[in-house]
Protein backbone atom coordinates (compact mmCIF):
# COMPACT_ATOMS: atom_id res chain seq x y z
CA UNK A 1 0.00 0.00 0.00
CA UNK A 2 1.09 3.45 -0.55
CA UNK A 3 0.78 6.64 1.33
CA UNK A 4 1.06 9.64 0.71
CA UNK A 5 2.94 12.54 2.86
CA UNK A 6 3.20 16.16 2.49
CA UNK A 7 6.12 18.21 4.47
CA UNK A 8 5.59 21.51 6.27
CA UNK A 9 8.74 24.03 6.62
CA UNK A 10 10.55 21.50 3.59
CA UNK A 11 12.88 24.34 3.33
CA UNK A 12 15.38 23.76 6.26
CA UNK A 13 17.27 21.48 7.39
CA UNK A 14 15.22 18.80 8.83
CA UNK A 15 12.31 19.45 6.23
CA UNK A 16 15.03 18.41 3.79
CA UNK A 17 16.20 15.69 5.45
CA UNK A 18 12.97 14.70 5.54
CA UNK A 19 12.56 14.84 1.86
CA UNK A 20 15.66 12.71 1.69
CA UNK A 21 14.57 9.77 3.56
CA UNK A 22 10.82 9.73 2.57
CA UNK A 23 12.67 9.04 -0.94
CA UNK A 24 13.82 5.98 -0.56
CA UNK A 25 10.66 4.82 1.24
CA UNK A 26 9.05 2.17 -0.99
CA UNK A 27 5.88 2.86 0.56
CA UNK A 28 5.78 6.69 0.53
CA UNK A 29 4.82 9.22 -2.36
CA UNK A 30 5.47 12.72 -1.58
CA UNK A 31 2.97 15.07 -1.88
CA UNK A 32 3.19 19.22 -0.58
CA UNK A 33 6.05 20.50 -0.08
CA UNK A 34 5.47 23.98 1.99
CA UNK A 35 7.35 26.94 3.50
CA UNK A 36 6.88 30.20 4.58
CA UNK A 37 9.38 32.96 3.93
CA UNK A 38 10.52 30.53 0.69
CA UNK A 39 7.32 29.79 -0.66
CA UNK A 40 6.84 29.91 -4.35
CA UNK A 41 10.80 28.82 -4.93
CA UNK A 42 11.64 25.73 -6.64
CA UNK A 43 12.66 23.35 -4.28
CA UNK A 44 16.12 22.51 -6.18
CA UNK A 45 17.32 26.57 -5.61
CA UNK A 46 17.07 25.55 -1.52
CA UNK A 47 18.10 21.64 -1.70
CA UNK A 48 20.10 20.90 -4.98
CA UNK A 49 21.21 17.52 -3.73
CA UNK A 50 17.24 16.47 -4.22
CA UNK A 51 17.37 15.93 -7.38
CA UNK A 52 14.05 14.03 -8.15
CA UNK A 53 12.16 16.94 -6.84
CA UNK A 54 14.18 19.82 -8.18
CA UNK A 55 11.28 21.30 -9.62
CA UNK A 56 8.90 21.26 -7.19
CA UNK A 57 7.35 24.50 -6.54
CA UNK A 58 6.92 25.25 -2.25
CA UNK A 59 3.87 26.12 -1.43
CA UNK A 60 2.30 27.94 1.57
CA UNK A 61 2.50 26.41 5.14
CA UNK A 62 -1.48 26.30 5.71
CA UNK A 63 -3.69 23.83 6.34
CA UNK A 64 -5.60 23.40 2.57
CA UNK A 65 -2.06 22.38 1.10
CA UNK A 66 -1.66 20.43 3.91
CA UNK A 67 -5.04 18.28 4.19
CA UNK A 68 -6.12 14.63 1.69
CA UNK A 69 -2.70 13.17 2.89
CA UNK A 70 -2.02 10.59 4.57
CA UNK A 71 0.62 11.39 6.55
CA UNK A 72 1.96 15.00 7.44
CA UNK A 73 5.64 15.72 8.58
CA UNK A 74 5.63 19.51 10.71
CA UNK A 75 9.39 20.97 10.41
CA UNK A 76 8.45 24.22 11.87
CA UNK A 77 10.12 26.67 14.26
CA UNK A 78 9.14 25.53 18.02
CA UNK A 79 5.43 27.43 18.89
CA UNK A 80 4.15 27.42 15.34
CA UNK A 81 2.38 23.37 14.80
CA UNK A 82 0.21 23.55 17.22
CA UNK A 83 -1.51 26.29 15.31
CA UNK A 84 -1.25 24.45 11.98
CA UNK A 85 -2.49 20.88 13.76
CA UNK A 86 -5.60 22.69 14.89
CA UNK A 87 -6.31 24.09 11.64
CA UNK A 88 -5.57 20.91 10.14
CA UNK A 89 -8.02 19.01 12.25
CA UNK A 90 -10.45 21.59 12.00
CA UNK A 91 -10.52 20.74 8.08
CA UNK A 92 -11.05 17.31 8.58
CA UNK A 93 -7.70 16.00 8.20
CA UNK A 94 -7.58 12.18 9.55
CA UNK A 95 -3.54 12.28 8.56
CA UNK A 96 -1.06 10.98 10.87
CA UNK A 97 0.57 13.95 11.91
CA UNK A 98 4.71 13.94 12.91
CA UNK A 99 5.78 17.17 15.02
CA UNK A 100 9.77 17.31 14.53
CA UNK A 101 9.42 20.51 17.08
CA UNK A 102 9.11 20.78 20.55
CA UNK A 103 5.48 21.49 20.67
CA UNK A 104 4.30 18.62 21.84
CA UNK A 105 7.24 16.66 23.16
CA UNK A 106 7.21 17.63 26.91
CA UNK A 107 4.18 16.16 29.28
CA UNK A 108 4.24 18.75 32.15
CA UNK A 109 2.66 22.06 30.76
CA UNK A 110 4.74 24.07 33.64
CA UNK A 111 8.35 22.65 32.26
CA UNK A 112 6.86 23.85 28.72
CA UNK A 113 5.80 27.28 29.25
CA UNK A 114 8.83 27.78 31.94
CA UNK A 115 11.50 26.72 29.11
CA UNK A 116 9.79 27.98 25.90
CA UNK A 117 7.95 31.20 27.02
CA UNK A 118 4.59 30.34 25.67
CA UNK A 119 1.17 28.03 26.42
CA UNK A 120 1.26 24.43 26.31
CA UNK A 121 -0.17 22.94 23.07
CA UNK A 122 -0.16 19.50 24.46
CA UNK A 123 1.26 16.36 24.38
CA UNK A 124 1.71 13.58 21.82
CA UNK A 125 3.07 10.19 21.66
CA UNK A 126 6.61 10.17 22.13
CA UNK A 127 8.58 9.45 18.84
CA UNK A 128 11.74 7.84 20.55
CA UNK A 129 10.76 3.67 19.42
CA UNK A 130 13.41 2.50 21.85
CA UNK A 131 13.28 4.42 25.21
CA UNK A 132 12.50 2.46 27.73
CA UNK A 133 9.17 2.33 30.16
CA UNK A 134 10.01 1.49 33.42
CA UNK A 135 6.44 1.36 34.06
CA UNK A 136 4.35 1.25 30.44
CA UNK A 137 1.09 2.19 32.39
CA UNK A 138 1.98 6.07 33.07
CA UNK A 139 2.87 6.01 29.22
CA UNK A 140 0.47 8.92 27.97
CA UNK A 141 2.35 9.42 25.08
CA UNK A 142 5.35 10.62 26.69
CA UNK A 143 7.14 10.48 30.27
CA UNK A 144 5.84 11.36 33.06
CA UNK A 145 6.01 15.06 34.32
CA UNK A 146 7.87 16.20 37.05
CA UNK A 147 5.08 15.79 39.48
CA UNK A 148 4.42 12.42 38.85
CA UNK A 149 8.12 11.05 38.43
CA UNK A 150 8.19 7.11 39.39
CA UNK A 151 9.70 6.81 43.19
CA UNK A 152 13.56 5.73 43.49
CA UNK A 153 12.63 2.23 44.11
CA UNK A 154 11.09 2.34 40.62
CA UNK A 155 14.54 1.73 38.70
CA UNK A 156 14.40 -1.94 37.81
CA UNK A 157 17.13 -3.88 39.44
CA UNK A 158 19.79 -5.69 37.33
CA UNK A 159 18.97 -9.13 35.95
CA UNK A 160 15.29 -8.19 36.31
CA UNK A 161 12.88 -8.63 33.38
CA UNK A 162 13.37 -6.12 30.83
CA UNK A 163 11.01 -3.22 30.61
CA UNK A 164 8.76 -2.29 28.27
CA UNK A 165 9.94 -0.14 24.89
CA UNK A 166 8.07 2.99 23.67
CA UNK A 167 7.84 1.54 20.54
CA UNK A 168 4.49 -0.38 21.48
CA UNK A 169 2.59 2.92 22.50
CA UNK A 170 3.16 4.44 18.97
CA UNK A 171 1.77 1.71 16.97
CA UNK A 172 -1.45 2.99 15.36
CA UNK A 173 -0.80 6.34 16.98
CA UNK A 174 -2.28 9.58 14.82
CA UNK A 175 -0.09 12.12 16.58
CA UNK A 176 3.74 11.30 17.14
CA UNK A 177 6.31 14.56 18.68
CA UNK A 178 9.47 13.55 17.55
CA UNK A 179 12.62 13.84 20.18
CA UNK A 180 14.51 16.52 20.07
CA UNK A 181 18.21 15.88 18.76
CA UNK A 182 20.53 15.98 21.73
CA UNK A 183 17.74 14.31 23.74
CA UNK A 184 17.94 11.16 21.77
CA UNK A 185 21.77 11.32 22.39
CA UNK A 186 22.06 11.61 25.87
CA UNK A 187 18.37 9.29 26.16
CA UNK A 188 19.98 6.47 24.27
CA UNK A 189 23.66 6.80 26.11
CA UNK A 190 22.54 6.53 29.84
CA UNK A 191 18.70 5.03 30.05
CA UNK A 192 19.91 1.62 30.31
CA UNK A 193 21.66 2.13 33.21
CA UNK A 194 18.89 3.60 35.07
CA UNK A 195 16.66 1.05 33.95
CA UNK A 196 18.99 -1.52 35.39
CA UNK A 197 19.50 0.50 38.64
CA UNK A 198 23.22 0.44 37.85
CA UNK A 199 23.44 4.38 37.92
CA UNK A 200 22.82 7.52 40.17
CA UNK A 201 20.51 9.64 37.73
CA UNK A 202 20.98 12.38 40.39
CA UNK A 203 23.91 13.39 39.33
CA UNK A 204 23.73 13.22 35.92
CA UNK A 205 26.72 15.19 33.51
CA UNK A 206 26.45 15.88 30.33
CA UNK A 207 28.39 17.68 27.13
CA UNK A 208 27.29 17.36 23.70
CA UNK A 209 29.89 18.61 20.61
CA UNK A 210 27.35 19.38 17.95
CA UNK A 211 26.79 20.05 14.27
CA UNK A 212 25.58 23.05 13.24
CA UNK A 213 23.06 22.11 11.34
CA UNK A 214 21.27 21.35 14.99
CA UNK A 215 21.03 25.07 14.74
CA UNK A 216 18.80 25.69 11.44
CA UNK A 217 19.12 27.47 8.67
CA UNK A 218 18.52 31.14 9.86
CA UNK A 219 21.33 33.61 8.86
CA UNK A 220 23.17 34.37 12.58
CA UNK A 221 26.40 36.07 13.04
CA UNK A 222 27.30 33.26 15.26
CA UNK A 223 26.88 30.85 12.52
CA UNK A 224 28.52 32.06 9.72
CA UNK A 225 31.79 30.32 8.59
CA UNK A 226 33.96 32.85 9.70
CA UNK A 227 32.70 32.62 13.30
CA UNK A 228 32.38 29.29 13.48
CA UNK A 229 34.89 27.51 11.45
CA UNK A 230 38.48 26.45 13.84
CA UNK A 231 36.04 27.33 16.75
CA UNK A 232 34.39 25.11 19.87
CA UNK A 233 31.39 27.38 21.20
CA UNK A 234 29.21 26.33 24.52
CA UNK A 235 25.85 27.51 23.93
CA UNK A 236 22.91 27.50 26.55
CA UNK A 237 24.96 27.07 29.43
CA UNK A 238 24.01 26.04 33.17
CA UNK A 239 20.32 24.57 33.17
CA UNK A 240 18.96 26.96 30.03
CA UNK A 241 19.03 24.50 26.96
CA UNK A 242 15.45 24.09 25.83
CA UNK A 243 16.78 20.26 25.89
CA UNK A 244 16.88 19.76 29.68
CA UNK A 245 12.89 18.94 30.97
CA UNK A 246 13.06 16.78 27.89
CA UNK A 247 16.13 14.60 28.95
CA UNK A 248 14.59 14.84 32.07
CA UNK A 249 11.70 13.31 31.26
CA UNK A 250 12.98 10.56 29.43
CA UNK A 251 15.25 9.20 32.36
CA UNK A 252 11.79 9.43 34.43
CA UNK A 253 9.93 7.16 31.92
CA UNK A 254 13.41 4.62 31.82
CA UNK A 255 12.90 4.38 35.66
CA UNK A 256 14.83 7.36 37.31
CA UNK A 257 13.15 8.60 40.54
CA UNK A 258 14.49 12.37 41.30
CA UNK A 259 17.22 13.45 38.14
CA UNK A 260 20.10 15.38 38.73
CA UNK A 261 21.28 16.80 35.38
CA UNK A 262 23.77 18.92 33.80
CA UNK A 263 23.62 19.56 30.61
CA UNK A 264 26.22 21.39 28.68
CA UNK A 265 25.86 21.21 24.36
CA UNK A 266 29.44 23.15 22.75
CA UNK A 267 28.74 23.71 18.41
CA UNK A 268 31.63 22.15 16.85
CA UNK A 269 32.90 23.12 13.35
CA UNK A 270 30.90 19.94 11.33
CA UNK A 271 27.92 20.24 9.22
CA UNK A 272 25.81 17.29 10.77
CA UNK A 273 26.61 15.14 14.03
CA UNK A 274 26.08 14.76 18.05
CA UNK A 275 28.72 12.92 20.07
CA UNK A 276 27.32 13.09 23.48
CA UNK A 277 29.19 12.15 26.54
CA UNK A 278 26.79 11.20 29.24
CA UNK A 279 28.91 9.99 33.06
CA UNK A 280 26.84 9.64 36.48
CA UNK A 281 27.53 7.64 39.78
CA UNK A 282 27.83 3.95 39.89
CA UNK A 283 24.75 3.17 41.89
CA UNK A 284 25.80 1.74 45.40
CA UNK A 285 25.92 -1.41 45.56
CA UNK A 286 26.39 -2.17 41.72
CA UNK A 287 28.56 -4.04 40.92
CA UNK A 288 31.08 -2.30 38.01
CA UNK A 289 31.09 -5.78 35.97
CA UNK A 290 26.96 -5.51 35.80
CA UNK A 291 27.09 -2.26 33.65
CA UNK A 292 27.81 -3.17 30.24
CA UNK A 293 25.64 -6.42 30.94
CA UNK A 294 22.66 -3.70 30.87
CA UNK A 295 23.29 -2.08 28.16
CA UNK A 296 23.91 -5.40 26.43
CA UNK A 297 20.69 -6.47 27.25
CA UNK A 298 18.81 -2.73 26.54
CA UNK A 299 20.35 -2.95 22.87
CA UNK A 300 20.39 -6.09 21.51
CA UNK A 301 17.73 -6.18 19.48
CA UNK A 302 17.56 -2.50 18.45
CA UNK A 303 18.22 -2.34 14.56
CA UNK A 304 19.32 0.96 14.69
CA UNK A 305 21.48 1.26 18.53
CA UNK A 306 24.66 -0.25 18.18
CA UNK A 307 26.87 -1.00 21.17
CA UNK A 308 30.33 -1.47 20.05
CA UNK A 309 32.39 -4.20 20.98
CA UNK A 310 34.19 -3.03 24.47
CA UNK A 311 37.29 -0.52 23.79
CA UNK A 312 36.06 1.05 20.40
CA UNK A 313 34.27 4.31 20.84
CA UNK A 314 32.17 5.86 18.97
CA UNK A 315 32.35 8.76 15.97
CA UNK A 316 30.16 10.97 14.53
CA UNK A 317 32.02 9.91 11.36
CA UNK A 318 30.41 6.25 12.23
CA UNK A 319 26.98 7.29 12.12
CA UNK A 320 26.96 10.01 8.98
CA UNK A 321 23.54 10.14 7.35
CA UNK A 322 22.60 6.69 8.45
CA UNK A 323 19.99 6.35 11.47
CA UNK A 324 22.16 4.58 13.53
CA UNK A 325 23.25 5.66 17.31
CA UNK A 326 26.85 4.16 17.60
CA UNK A 327 26.79 3.80 21.84
CA UNK A 328 29.81 2.90 24.14
CA UNK A 329 30.14 2.51 28.54
CA UNK A 330 32.51 2.07 30.50
CA UNK A 331 33.04 2.55 34.12
CA UNK A 332 35.82 5.05 35.45
CA UNK A 333 36.85 3.22 38.76
CA UNK A 334 38.98 6.24 40.01
CA UNK A 335 35.83 8.26 39.89
CA UNK A 336 33.27 5.81 40.47
CA UNK A 337 31.11 6.89 37.83
CA UNK A 338 29.51 5.19 34.67
CA UNK A 339 30.79 6.94 31.38
CA UNK A 340 28.85 6.51 28.19
CA UNK A 341 28.65 8.01 24.49
CA UNK A 342 26.59 7.84 21.92
CA UNK A 343 27.23 9.21 18.25
CA UNK A 344 24.24 10.00 16.12
CA UNK A 345 23.63 12.38 13.24
CA UNK A 346 21.58 15.28 14.17
CA UNK A 347 19.40 14.80 11.02
CA UNK A 348 18.99 11.66 10.69
CA UNK A 349 18.24 9.93 13.89
CA UNK A 350 18.15 12.45 15.50
CA UNK A 351 15.20 13.82 13.43
CA UNK A 352 14.41 12.73 10.16
CA UNK A 353 14.96 9.02 10.87
CA UNK A 354 12.94 9.37 14.30
CA UNK A 355 10.21 10.39 12.80
CA UNK A 356 10.26 8.32 9.73
CA UNK A 357 11.25 4.78 11.61
CA UNK A 358 7.97 6.33 14.06
CA UNK A 359 5.94 6.73 10.90
CA UNK A 360 6.42 3.07 9.79
CA UNK A 361 5.57 1.72 13.53
CA UNK A 362 2.22 4.10 13.34
CA UNK A 363 1.25 2.86 9.83
CA UNK A 364 1.95 -0.71 10.66
CA UNK A 365 5.03 -0.58 8.68
CA UNK A 366 8.58 -2.62 9.33
CA UNK A 367 10.11 -0.22 11.74
CA UNK A 368 12.87 -0.27 9.26
CA UNK A 369 11.62 0.37 5.93
CA UNK A 370 13.17 2.76 4.05
CA UNK A 371 15.94 3.42 6.90
CA UNK A 372 19.35 2.35 6.73
CA UNK A 373 22.53 1.81 8.83
CA UNK A 374 24.89 2.25 6.28
CA UNK A 375 26.51 5.72 6.75
CA UNK A 376 28.47 8.17 4.35
CA UNK A 377 32.71 8.04 4.58
CA UNK A 378 35.07 9.71 4.42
Amino acid sequence: MTFTAAVAGASGYAGGEVLRLLLAHPEIEIGAVTAHGNAGQRLGELHPHLLPLADRVLVPTVADELAGHDVVFLALPHGKSGELTAALEAAGSGALVLDCGADHRLADAAAWEEFYGSAHAGTWPYGLPELLLADPATATGAAAPAGGAAPASAATPAGAAAPARQRDVLRGARHVAVPGCNVTAVTLALQPGVAAGVVDPADVVAVLAVGYSGAGKAAKTHLLAAEALGSLAPYAVGGTHRHVPEIEQNLRAAGAGRVGLSFTPVLAPVSRGILATVTAPLAAGADPAAVRAAWEAAYADEPFVHLLPAGSWPTTAMVTGANTAAVQVTVDKRAGRVVAVCAIDNLVKGTAGAAVQSMNLALGLPETTGLTTVGVAP
